[in-house]
């Protein structure tokens, strides 16, 4: 789009430039994105990117002088009666409306898209992505998840080290099964919540699959696959959720930023959102005995 010298950039451009990049025709049927609160047609100086709409980075936002601020994950994704004060949602949109702030969510239709959420935590990982993990459709070059590949195959104990080091620090940290030595080139990643795909990972043959919130028993069953004959099955690497969607922010600030002028002024997020605080108890050799 070309811009009129002088001519005011709106809510209504940031939201054309996101909804380019992030096409709303991929979001699932469940989720809730687009224009939580604000006036389309309000101008717009600067924008704020977060994985989380909290209380914590709309104090950012107001300290950063932000008329919109984009999140990643939906303020109200299940359907609400109302959005009282004295609740934390409805403190959030109070807040907003007050301060003169929009809110703008891009969720699976940023996980889908390419680039998209995966995309820019593979890139945080070294990987080179060359296809998603489950496609929109066959053969698309959009959907959940990616493949990709490191330049040079790595033990599992440097790949694991390597996530650490790509992704910003939480008290959740980062947890890796399978066998430390273990060589690692190809590998599936999926911000966000991801155990769901454990078995199109093992499917895609990859070395290791990196995504967050894994649960004991689905974890357990998908390593216990190893002692079937033949079978495939990846080491897995386990973050904290709001870190491996944390680096999407970035992306979309880069994708906003190129696509309207220099007169607006984009921001990420600094606030860890990330729920867990303490972190204490880690025993590095599962199969030793209780003492």
């Amino acid at each position: 789009m070309l811009w009129n010298v002088g001519e005011a950039v709106r809510i209504r451009d940031v939201i054309g430039a996101l909804e380019e990049a992030y096409p709303t025709g991929l979001t699932e049927d469940w989720d809730a994105v687009g224009l939580v609160c604000g006036d389309p047609d309000s101008v717009v100086q600067r924008v704020l990117f977060c994985v989380d709409p909290m209380e914590a980075t709309v104090d950012e936002a107001i300290d950063f002088g932000a008329q919109l601020l984009i999140s990643h994950h939906p303020l109200l994704l299940r359907g609400v009666h109302g959005v009282p004060a004295d609740d934390h949602k409805g403190r959030v949109v109070h807040r907003l409306i007050r301060s003169g702030i929009g809110l703008y969510c891009a969720h699976t239709n940023a996980d889908k898209a390419n680039p998209g959420v995966s995309d820019a935590l593979a890139g945080a990982l070294g990987l080179t992505a060359t296809q998603p993990l489950v496609p929109t459709a066959p053969g698309a070059d959009t959907g959940l998840g990616r493949i990709g590949e490191l330049a040079q195959p790595e033990p599992f104990r440097a790949f694991v080290r390597r996530v650490v080091d790509g992704l910003p620090t939480t008290a959740w940290g980062v947890r890796g099964a399978g066998d430390p030595d273990r060589e690692i080139r190809r590998v599936a990643v999926c911000g966000g919540a991801g155990d769901s795909f454990l078995a199109t990972a093992a499917e895609a043959g990859v070395d290791a699959y990196v995504t967050a919130d894994l649960r004991h028993h689905p974890a357990g069953e998908h390593l216990a696959q190893a002692d079937v004959p033949g079978a495939s099955v990846p080491a897995l690497v386990d973050v904290a959720h709001w870190a491996s969607e944390w680096p999407w922010c970035q992306q979309a600030a880069d994708l906003v930023s190129a696509a309207l002028p220099d007169t607006v002024e984009v921001l990420v997020s600094t606030r860890r959102t990330d729920p867990w605080t303490v972190h204490a108890g880690a025993t590095p050799d599962p199969g030793r005995a209780l003492a």
